[in-house]
């Protein structure tokens, strides 16, 4: 049996492979598609992060599972899909590790201007090897503020005792188990924004982390210390963080995620040099892709056969 499975972009040819002759898999047009294909589909594959709430289900009365390719299900109104029998899952476990090492990328990027320096190096202007230019800071033996000690975060904290850092965390509640593993310190967040030479923000975009970090947090911060965002970009106020920049509040900022995604062409963060854009590539390697792309597909199977999800979120 073939079921129709909607997906908000043309998946790569990876996937489809995964998929194989199990499904019809057909692109969805938001409200401007054939609601004769709304009907029939009985399962939603999301790639990227589109919106997918009430409005959304309701149009779709035989849907039967949603399937996210990735961790953040922000996406999706999860509350929504409860209260429709509508099983949601996600990829968990397989980012984690890819995640933190983009994490510690960055750091290391920011912190010792990797990213200016190379520019420099392609242009006219490096003429002759200068000592006095592009000093940047010691990331061992720093501190390290980590917002959010998950999965994820756990893993960023791993990689932050082969540089003997000092490692400070905030949960919405101490980890114990956390910090026998790695040695790790509870802090209040605004004692680890004031201790913190670099805050690396690793939790999930909800209600509650909304603009967690805004102008009040940003003052909190060092003038020599650095944020890097790899949670979402909603959880930094984008123009708290502008103003902190230019005020000098903080040394720099390195981001993987920002909202929207992509910031607009003009937007300030693009055009300064102590600020390095990603474009969301925290999981982005070829392992960590194949091993979500098979678990969504494997989740997405087997919520079409009324089976239990290998990773289930709602």
């Amino acid at each position: 049996m073939s079921y129709l499975v909607l997906t908000e972009t043309q998946l790569p040819p990876q996937m489809m492979e995964m998929i194989g002759d199990r499904c019809r898999v057909v692109v969805w047009q938001g409200m401007e598609t054939d609601p004769a294909l709304l009907s029939e589909a009985e399962g939603f594959l999301t790639y990227g992060h589109p919106h997918i709430g009430p409005t959304e289900m309701d149009r779709m009365p035989n849907l039967r599972i949603i399937s996210n390719f990735g961790v953040g299900v922000d996406h999706i109104d999860l509350h929504a899909a409860q209260e429709r029998g509508i099983p949601v899952g996600n990829t968990p476990g397989f980012v984690d590790g890819a995640t933190a090492d983009m994490t510690f990328a960055l750091l290391m990027a920011i912190a010792r201007n990797i990213v200016v320096g190379d520019h420099h190096a392609r242009s006219a202007a490096f003429t002759s090897y200068d000592p006095s230019i592009l000093h940047g800071y010691e990331v061992h033996g720093a501190t390290l503020g980590i917002v959010g000690m998950g999965a994820i975060g756990k893993q960023v904290a791993r990689r932050a005792t082969g540089f003997d850092m000092q490692i400070l965390y905030h949960n919405r509640k101490p980890d114990p188990a956390a910090e026998a593993e790695v040695g790790a310190t509870y802090a209040a967040l605004p004692d680890l924004l004031a201790q913190a030479d670099y805050v690396t923000l690793n939790v999930p975009l909800t209600p509650e982390t909304r603009k967690m970090i805004g102008r009040e947090q940003l003052q909190q911060m060092k003038p020599t210390a650095f944020l890097i965002n790899l949670a979402r970009g909603g959880v930094v106020d984008h123009d708290a963080l502008v103003e902190a920049l230019n005020a000098g509040w903080i040394a720099g900022a390195a981001l993987d995620v920002t909202e929207p995604e992509p910031l607009p062409r003009d937007h300030p963060l693009l055009s300064m040099s102590n600020v390095i854009i990603a474009p969301h590539l925290g999981s982005a390697t070829r392992q960590t892709r194949t091993g979500m792309a098979q678990r969504t597909i494997d989740n997405l199977v087997a919520g079409l056969h009324g089976e239990a999800l290998l990773s289930r979120v709602a």
